[in-house]
């Protein structure tokens, strides 16, 4: 395959950001294609307690670690054969990721990130990307170990 396959991944620091990160490069080594990992974030005065000190610079350089953190953690033997783009944007996760996938492949998200607001099945960034992407969207579940197909050997063979 061609570099033009490129998979768009919502990575925000947790478990589930992590998985889908290392899904989508296993995924785009497999395809000769490329990744591109994005950190939505904002600031929102009404979530920032009165005592706070922080600041939207500081915000954003957390995210920016994080970004950094979650991919530099991908054993080099993952990451190597792939071409990882990193992204920090302002703004709500889903319309960021929406925004950031409209022209991919595929977007591959965790079902549970940072959101306080928990669904049954999937988190409120994952629901809402299923129902706005145009492209297709994996949704990764927690609590179980993610197997990519291409390190099966049964499958590879």
């Amino acid at each position: 395959m061609s570099r033009s396959y490129r998979i768009v991944v919502g990575v925000d620091g947790s478990d589930g950001g992590r998985r889908a990160l290392q899904w989508a490069v296993h995924e785009a080594a497999s395809r000769g294609g490329t990744v591109q990992a994005v950190t939505a974030w904002r600031w929102d005065t009404v979530d920032i307690p009165p005592h706070a000190t922080t600041h939207p610079d500081q915000e954003r350089e957390r995210a920016e670690r994080a970004l950094v953190h979650d991919i530099e953690s991908l054993p080099e033997f993952e990451r190597a054969p792939v071409t990882i783009a990193s992204e920090v944007v302002e703004g709500r996760a889903a319309d960021v990721l929406t925004a950031a996938s409209r022209d991919a492949n595929m977007l591959v998200l965790g079902s549970h990130g940072h959101g306080s607001v928990r669904h049954t099945v999937l988190g409120s960034v994952s629901e809402e990307c299923v129902r706005k992407a145009t492209c297709p969207v994996l949704v990764l579940p927690m609590g179980q170990r993610v197997r990519h197909p291409s390190a099966d050997p049964a499958i590879r063979a």
